[in-house]
């Protein structure tokens, strides 16, 4: 009987456990949140009067954190010491290091730098502003910042603006009123009074506050004028049958102008001076200039004294702030240290170009590896010196004698009288593009040395007849330099016909180096694809009168082909490697041919930029006929995000919220999708505030 009751006994015990166990697991969390933190309470209150104090304090209904603090969260007007900001719990605090001013409203804007601690749920958009005076100021303006040259949006740079309307204010005496723009480009100035404002941006490296020249700025030279308009929406509530139940309406205030458009740019000064001077290899002597020069520096070389007036040949870009001097003077190049008087521009402390003369040392010590292999490589020749002249004097012996070298002998006498081809210097020399070529592409050759001279007889140009290689038909062309840029790129102006078969043959010793190095013989065939492989396009743009030329842009934004847009709004792109392609097109109000950039002191903006919204799929075979009206699109929303660098962060919220839903709709969502605010921005810049005045007035 005890045995029974005791298995029993452990029975229930076992069975309970097994429950027990069965049932272990984590509390179901809820739904995810989606909603960022809200502010429960602050002190000073928000928009507070008289304010005396060096602290403010914001708390929230959860943990918070701040993210990214120093680009994104800015105080205005700007404090001279940074402030103490920091996160702690559920509380913000900003501790002002220096006194606030008298009377003056402070903005703490945060953009989106406050998030949730659990799901990083962004508090997008939240400022904070109180008042040291009896009255605040609720003006705002607000817009976005373009990089001029590609309508990227510039994320996290400063704009403000200036009650001074001197033109020197920008460049003498910090902002007044400052903002940071999110990571769209986007701005809001705040805190402003009634009055006239001109209204700039600033990519702030040295933390000033104002303009230096070497810095990106953008500017606007139409007076800002801070206002407000009224504006009413409805909202309709439906019963559960679909039948109106109520209709609310609401009173709003919209703060203008916000629709402001500052395209940022660099000015490109740089100050004129030597930057670097190296000599990398023991024939060729570097200069780096920290400014473009219209001419060359004048050389004088005082060491070594003797030298060949013509030592050079000069390589350099095609702003002349990069050169290379290839020494073609041997015994220059063996001379450890060539000391050379320069004489070139400079600019001054007050800004000016004046002409001076510098003695610049170029030493050359080869590295100690190469010192090594050259050691090792000559007492290789000796030894084989040394052995072939006791194998020729013991041949000589024994031929006095009647007698040969035994086999053996012979065959090393032969291997070492042998002089291998790769250890004599070649000229090396290559393509540019070998290969199957495009139609319009020339025979480009590259070389790794200056070129002296190059015998057109050995140069030899062939077509495919069928099956049979025939000489390019009349007079074959002569190599000619590509520019006067690269002593040693060469092309053959000869125009590729589609469809057809090319073989480039150049003989062995044909061309000669500065060096006198001679190359192999080089043998290429080039094959051109038919026009059926090709795309065309044709684009009908309302440019303004002036002229504009367009871009064919590749992934990167590379420029694969550069158009002028004609008298009558015309371009055309022929014969196009089929892929994915964009539109750039720059207004070229000077005509030419590049975009050119902006200066304050003048007044000039930089020339205006159009990106083609959509991408163009290119097919072979295939034309491509459009019209594009470059102001129907919104300036900010023109260029194509898939070649667009500045995007903005996608916030962790967002996404999951996305994913959740599961939705083809919201997947399909367009971070940018509309214009900022209710407002968009065309081609005429500048106009659109009033013009967007006027249609909220009617």
């Amino acid at each position: 009987m005890r045995n029974r009751w005791t298995y029993w006994l452990w029975s229930i015990v076992t069975a309970c456990l097994l429950v027990a166990c069965a049932t272990i697991g984590s509390p179901e969390g809820g739904p995810r949140d989606y909603t960022p933190p809200q502010v429960v309470k602050s002190s000073p209150e928000p928009g507070s009067l008289n304010f005396k104090g060096q602290k403010v304090e914001i708390t929230f209904d959860e943990i918070i954190n701040l993210k990214d603090q120093q680009k994104k969260v800015i105080i205005s007007p700007a404090p001279k010491s940074q402030p103490l900001i920091r996160a702690v719990g559920k509380k913000v605090t900003i501790e002002f290091r220096d006194p606030l001013e008298d009377n003056t409203t402070y903005v703490i804007d945060f953009s989106n730098a406050i998030e949730d601690n659990n799901e990083s749920n962004q508090l997008d958009g939240y400022a904070f502003a109180f008042s040291t005076g009896d009255q605040i100021d609720t003006l705002a303006v607000s817009g976005i910042v373009l990089r001029a040259s590609d309508l990227e949006p510039m994320q996290h740079i400063i704009v403000g603006l200036h009650s001074n309307l001197d033109d020197t204010a920008f460049t003498h005496l910090p902002l007044e009123r400052i903002s940071r723009t999110n990571d769209r480009g986007k701005f809001t100035i705040q805190g402003l009074k009634p009055g006239n404002y001109h209204v700039f941006a600033i990519n702030d490296v040295d933390g000033d506050y104002r303009m230096a020249r070497t810095e990106d700025i953008a500017f606007i030279d139409e007076l800002v004028v801070p206002s407000t308009d009224q504006y009413t929406s409805q909202d309709t509530v439906f019963t559960f049958d679909r039948k109106v139940d109520t209709v609310m309406t609401a009173t709003h205030t919209l703060f203008l102008p916000n629709d402001l458009l500052l395209c940022m740019f660099n000015e490109g000064y740089r100050s004129h001076y030597l930057r670097q001077t190296s000599r990398p290899e023991a024939n060729k002597l570097h200069m780096l200039f920290g400014a473009p020069n219209e001419t060359l520096p004048d050389l004088k070389v005082l060491r070594p004294a003797q030298h060949a007036s013509d030592w050079y040949r000069v390589e350099r870009t095609l702003d002349n702030d990069s050169l290379f001097y290839w020494i073609t003077d041997s015994a220059m190049i063996k001379t450890d240290t060539i000391i050379v008087a320069m004489t070139y521009l400079r600019t001054d402390t007050t800004d000016k170009l004046q002409q001076v003369t510098d003695t610049v040392r170029f030493g050359y010590r080869k590295p100690a590896a190469q010192v090594k292999e050259e050691e090792k490589k000559a007492k290789e020749r000796q030894e084989r010196a040394k052995r072939l002249a006791q194998l020729l004097e013991k041949q000589e012996q024994a031929a006095a004698q009647g007698k040969e070298l035994s086999e053996g002998e012979l065959e090393e006498l032969k291997e070492l009288q042998h002089v291998d081809p790769n250890e004599i210097p070649k000229l090396k020399m290559d393509l540019a593009k070998s290969g199957a070529i495009d139609i319009g592409d020339s025979i480009v050759l590259k070389f790794d040395a200056p070129i002296a001279t190059i015998d057109s007889s050995g140069v030899h140009l062939e077509v495919k007849r069928d099956t049979l290689w025939v000489p390019y038909p009349g007079t074959t062309p002569q190599l000619q330099p590509v520019d006067d840029c690269d002593p040693m790129r060469y092309w053959l102006p000869v125009t590729m016909q589609p469809d057809s078969a090319y073989r480039l043959t150049i003989d062995s010793a044909a061309v000669a180096s500065v060096y006198g190095l001679y190359n192999e013989k080089l043998v290429k065939e080039l094959n051109v694809s038919g026009v059926e492989q090709y795309a065309n396009v044709f684009f009908k743009v309302n440019a303004p009168a002036g002229g504009a030329f367009a871009e064919l842009l590749a992934s990167g934004e590379k420029v694969v082909r550069t158009v002028t847009v004609t008298s009558n709004g015309t371009f055309e792109l022929l014969n196009v490697t089929p892929g994915t392609y964009y539109l750039r097109l720059t207004i070229d109000k000077n005509g030419n041919g590049k975009w050119d950039t902006g200066n304050y002191s003048q007044h000039l903006q930089p020339e205006e930029v159009y990106y083609y919204p959509k991408k163009l799929r290119l097919r072979a075979n295939w034309d491509l006929d459009e019209d594009w009206n470059i102001y129907q699109t919104a300036l900010d929303l023109q260029k194509p995000d898939d070649i667009r660098r500045n995007k903005p962060e996608q916030a962790k919220n967002k996404i999951e919220k996305k994913q959740d839903k599961n939705s083809d709709d919201e997947e399909e969502e367009d971070e940018f999708s509309t214009g900022i605010t209710n407002n968009t921005y065309t081609g005429d810049k500048y106009n659109d505030t009033k013009n967007n005045r006027r249609r909220l007035n009617r």
